[in-house]
């Protein structure tokens, strides 16, 4: 039966799929895996391993999105330190910038699987902009 088994998840497509994405979602390239995970899933909707990881793929690429914004924001709140003179507008775009971030992160929910790193990293964000949002509120 085991022998069955393994020769079954070799030459099924949907599986020799799943398991390639799942190889892309442990190597952190979140995007090949939930791109083969979908094509596993319409080859067979009743792999549950390309459900699970196109699941799991969706979920940790809302934490790189939250992440790659996070940097590109702090890099332009930066870029608007260096002013001489913060104008009031420049103070209610950090501010405007901060909530959105603020929001955005309460919007994520991870998984038991999803990558400490990304979550640790998320979590680091937040507190930046929350600190922030305080600094530019005072």
């Amino acid at each position: 039966i085991l022998l069955f088994m393994i020769i079954f998840f070799i030459v099924n497509p949907s599986y020799e799929k799943s398991i390639e994405a799942k190889f892309y979602y442990e190597t952190g390239d979140y995007k090949e895996a939930q791109a083969l995970a979908k094509e596993a899933f319409a080859l067979d909707v009743y792999n549950k391993m390309s459900a699970t990881i196109m699941a799991q793929s969706t979920i940790a690429l809302k934490y790189v999105a939250y992440n790659n914004d996070a940097k590109r924001y702090i890099e332009e709140i930066n870029k608007i330190a260096t002013h001489e003179i913060i104008t009031d507008g420049d103070k209610a775009k950090i501010r405007l910038i901060c909530q959105i971030m603020i929001g955005a992160y309460t919007k994520l929910a991870p998984s038991i699987v999803t990558d400490k790193k990304l979550i640790d990293k998320s979590a680091q964000n937040y507190q930046k902009f929350r600190k922030l949002l305080e600094k530019v509120t005072q």
